[in-house]
């Protein structure tokens, strides 16, 4: 049966086949997951509860990362040569998988965790910094349970081009789940960051060797071969 696509430039049209998603020589290193977190105060649950995923997460065989906001300028606020500004790129560029984790501050996302984020360019030359790789999100509340910042973040995930995964967490109540030596009691709260880790990086390991095939897309080959065709076809001055 043939099917009408005029409208496609059938030179960049790719058929899908799944032998493409077969990994000849697997990645053997653990996986990187850089871990980030909203709260700049001296006892900050969201960094507490990005220190009991890192746990987690290095008990699932991970390699982690923790950045600390402290020190970082406001977006736009410095030139991106700023060492804190540096230090976070490397990190984005580093890792294979990202935690996200702010508490909710008038219904939203923190500012700090943000500004993060707004750090991390989309592109940097020919590289994109967070295209393709695994992303978890999670959030504290001071109250009763909520879902309006791990929703913020599914948005912004998306737009960062990651792979957010289907499970998260929203810990109410967050400073009733800490004991006094900062680790997060037992509960149904916990069981469920175990999950989200659990999960984030069984989803790194399934797509961090075919996350240049899963982003290769069609309107970027046609855009990249007009260019190629505008270049080699422009008339010498």
């Amino acid at each position: 049966m043939t099917i009408n696509t005029p409208n496609l430039d059938e030179r960049q049209v790719e058929s899908i086949d799944g032998a493409h998603l077969a990994v000849k020589a697997p990645s053997t290193h653990p996986p990187r997951i850089l871990l980030l977190y909203g709260s700049l105060r001296e006892r900050s649950f969201s960094r507490l509860a990005v220190e009991e995923a890192a746990r987690l997460l290095q008990r699932f065989g991970a390699e982690t990362r923790v950045y600390d906001p402290r020190d970082m300028p406001l977006p736009d606020g410095a030139d991106p040569s700023h060492p804190k500004v540096q230090e976070l790129r490397d990190l984005a560029a580093w890792s294979e998988g990202m935690v996200w984790c702010s508490p909710e501050r008038h219904g939203a996302m923190t500012g700090i965790l943000k500004a993060q984020i707004d750090w991390i360019p989309l592109s940097i030359g020919a590289v994109r910094p967070t295209q393709g790789k695994t992303l978890a999100v999670m959030q504290v509340c001071g109250g009763s349970q909520s879902f309006n910042a791990v929703n913020q973040m599914r948005i912004l995930g998306r737009w960062m081009r990651m792979l957010t995964i289907p499970n998260q967490s929203s810990v109410p109540k967050a400073f009733l789940e800490f004991d006094d030596n900062d680790r997060m009691k037992p509960s149904p709260f916990y069981n469920r960051i175990v999950d989200v880790m659990e999960e984030l990086v069984k989803f790194t390991l399934l797509t961090r060797d075919r996350v240049d095939y899963l982003t290769d897309r069609y309107s970027e080959r046609v855009e990249s071969a007009e260019a190629l065709s505008a270049r080699v076809n422009q008339r010498s001055l």
